[in-house]
């Protein structure tokens, strides 16, 4: 039995576009600015020199596609977090400090959430944001908007459900000491959230860190389309299956240095905070 190619098959598909998914190629901007690398019957060293001389670069010839792909990468991933940060801190505490019928359900099903798969995030989007689907009509269906919404999905969960554990240990330590200032529940709720600033930063880091990964959801909701929805990290799946091993490993390095770089000004801005460094 013959087995016809990804891209054959998707032509032959009502609906699927083979360039927009990766599925065949596409004019290869960055390859050709600086070289192509043919990773067939080569050592598995050879491939690792080449990615990090690739990756080098890219990054001192400030490869404009490179960087457009760079910089649609932490728009999507920081927006995504911004918005879960603004819904996932108060839901959070609310969650922490309320005492209402089925709480516990509700922890329960913010713990669970942490875990989402999320290519099936992905799909239920792809679903709800298609044409036939509830929100069709918006149109933003393979566009950075849904890769947007799409992460902010997965990462909500994560900041919420650690901001309560955050929230639910300093209410523990210090409900006395408020109630006899006759703070309220609700009135507390800005203060320990203030005091745990700094354990909060870690939560958003985490959230961030999930974002920046993020590959399963966003290629299906964004579809991987070169110039618009095309990030690293579905740049890194696009180039893996055309069997480019050293510009993927190339675009691996670049996306670990820029979270790293993230994580170590976080990490120097709470120090600042504080009251200076070491």
């Amino acid at each position: 039995m013959l087995i016809q190619p990804v891209g054959d098959v998707c032509k032959k598909t009502a609906g699927c576009d083979p360039v927009a998914w990766g599925a065949v190629d596409s004019p290869r901007e960055i390859s050709d600015s600086v070289g192509d690398f043919p990773v067939h019957n080569r050592p598995l060293m050879t491939d690792i020199v080449a990615a990090f001389h690739l990756a080098v670069s890219l990054i001192l010839h400030m490869d404009r596609s490179l960087l457009d792909i760079i910089g649609l990468s932490l728009a999507i991933s920081l927006t995504a977090v911004a918005a879960a940060a603004v819904l996932g801190l108060p839901l959070g505490a609310a969650v922490a400090l309320g005492a209402f019928p089925g709480r516990q359900s509700v922890v329960l099903l913010l713990n669970s959430a942490m875990g989402l798969p999320p290519v099936v995030v992905g799909l239920l989007l792809y679903l709800v944001l298609s044409r036939s689907g509830p929100l069709g009509s918006l149109g933003l269906l393979f566009t950075p908007t849904a890769m947007v919404v799409a992460q902010t999905v997965l990462v909500l969960p994560i900041i919420a459900a650690l901001t309560r554990q955050v929230v639910e240990t300093l209410w523990e330590e210090y409900a006395e000491q408020l109630r006899s200032l006759g703070c309220s529940r609700r009135r507390a709720v800005p203060t320990l959230l203030w005091d745990a600033r700094y354990s909060l930063a870690t939560v958003i880091l985490a959230g961030f860190g999930r974002a920046s990964a993020e590959v399963g959801a966003v290629i299906i909701v964004g579809g991987n389309i070169g110039g618009f929805t095309r990030t690293m990290t579905t740049a890194i799946v696009l180039e893996t299956s055309r069997g480019d091993l050293p510009l993927a490993l190339a675009f691996g390095m670049v996306l670990i240095v820029l979270a790293t770089g993230v994580n170590a000004l976080s990490l120097f801005i709470t120090h600042l905070t504080r009251g200076g460094i070491g």
